[in-house]
């Protein structure tokens, strides 16, 4: 299979993206493989009912939210009794429950509760028909050979010829030799 984007030859057909240009391959199988009409996938039949993450974390929010509207409540009929009472200790319990406890349920939900199915769609690898299968007008499997000589090739250099550059130690050492008085 070749990419649509980039033209690049793909490995195998199973590659989800293109190896080049990372082209998304998978919409491209299913094109394919269903003789290039776009797959439709049914809605679910039966009742959506909600997973229970999702309950759970509309429980949190909606206890949440009582708690906005319960606890200013709470507090302003406190404001207008006079004396001790048991609203006293209600208001900031109410609170606790509320806030802390909406917040405790939605992140108990999202991190320990089962979410809704997750749905897979199949996709089928395309295939190509088979040479047998088309006939004795069938194309090639691959074009035929071209000859194109290289010209103006030259065989490969006499390196025996190439002098070897002389050593950097070289002259160096001849100076430290110290000339003999005695001659």
């Amino acid at each position: 299979m070749y990419c649509p984007q980039c033209g690049q030859q793909q490995v195998s057909d199973s590659l989800r993206f293109c190896s080049r240009c990372g082209f998304p391959l998978e919409g491209v199988l299913q094109l394919l493989g269903s003789g290039g009409a776009l797959p439709f996938y049914p809605p679910a039949s039966g009742s959506r009912e909600m997973s229970a993450r999702r309950k759970g974390v509309r429980q949190g929010a909606a206890l949440f939210l009582a708690g906005a509207v319960m606890v200013p409540v709470l507090g302003v009929i406190n404001e207008f009794t006079h004396g001790p009472n048991l609203l006293d200790i209600l208001v900031p319990l109410a609170a606790i429950i509320f806030f802390v406890g909406g917040l405790t349920r939605m992140l108990f939900a999202a991190l320990f509760e089962e979410g809704a199915p997750r749905q897979h769609l199949v996709t089928t690898s395309y295939a190509p028909t088979p040479l047998s299968q088309l006939g004795p007008h069938a194309p090639a499997a691959l074009p035929l050979a071209q000859h194109n000589p290289a010209t103006g090739w030259r065989s490969r250099p006499i390196t025996s010829e190439i002098r070897q550059p002389s050593s950097v130690t070289e002259n160096t050492t001849r100076l430290l030799d110290k000339d003999d008085p005695a001659k």
